[in-house]
């Protein structure tokens, strides 16, 4: 998907587009001297909600450790990595599919987060939209199975990452459990919700209790984005172009 069509997708679910072209759309800036780096590389979204909206599931200090110091650490990160070379004017999700090493750890984690945020809602849980709803029956049989799957995907996933539930290039969906920044984006993969398995995720509040976090996680799953981005990428092969 591109990212016009990622922006339209997210501001009619009430969420964040992860990146447009109106810099003033987002809460963090770069220096001057940075001002030819594409603003999807420098800009930090701003949270759809406040920090203390999703309490007591995750705390204010739990939201702000997150997003202000390790989803900014990245975007600083990436602005560095790009800055004066030939990547520097290319988009986000350009970067994911081109990219390996620092550079791809960087900006998967950008925007792997970005697209987190929007996967939780201080209204979240219950069930999804009827078209993703059928999809997920479809595939895994009914929806409390697809909770049971998603659950120990998450819960047993061995060390840092990411569980996603995904599409793959017919509009299937399957549920991926990748390792550090791993990401549907580079697998050509389009992206539906996705939980953060990496400790600093939860840490402050759950300490290692991953699981009660990841139960927790379900009751907070924001449906009406998911049901959007599945519409958005399940309507065209992937990826978009």
């Amino acid at each position: 998907m591109k990212r016009r069509e990622f922006l339209k997708t997210t501001a009619a679910a009430g969420g964040l587009a992860v990146a447009s072209g109106t810099v003033s759309a987002y809460s963090a800036e770069t220096p001057a001297a940075d001002s030819e780096i594409h603003p999807s590389l420098r800009n930090q979204p701003p949270l759809p909600y406040s920090f203390d909206a999703l309490a007591p599931f995750l705390s204010e200090e739990q939201m702000r450790f997150h997003y202000e110091k390790h989803h900014a650490g990245y975007f600083k990160n990436l602005a560095g990595l790009v800055a004066g070379t030939s990547e520097a004017v290319k988009e986000l999700e350009e970067i994911i599919r081109t990219s390996s090493g620092g550079l791809f750890n960087n900006a998967a984690q950008a925007w792997n987060h970005s697209f987190f945020w929007n996967c939780m809602s201080p209204d979240g849980g219950g069930k999804p939209p009827e078209t993703l709803l059928r999809a997920i029956t479809a595939a895994f049989g009914s929806f409390e199975n697809f909770t049971e799957k998603l659950t120990e995907a998450a819960v047993k996933w061995f060390g840092s990452g990411w569980v996603w539930l995904a599409t793959d290039k017919t509009g299937k969906l399957e549920i991926l459990a990748l390792p550090n920044a791993g990401t549907p984006v580079s697998l050509e993969k389009g992206p539906v919700l996705t939980v953060d398995v990496w400790e600093h995720a939860y840490y402050i509040d759950y300490r290692n209790e991953r699981a009660k976090y990841v139960r927790a996680f379900m009751d907070k799953i924001n449906w009406k984005f998911a049901g959007m981005c599945y519409e958005a990428r399940n309507s065209v092969r992937w990826p978009v172009k």
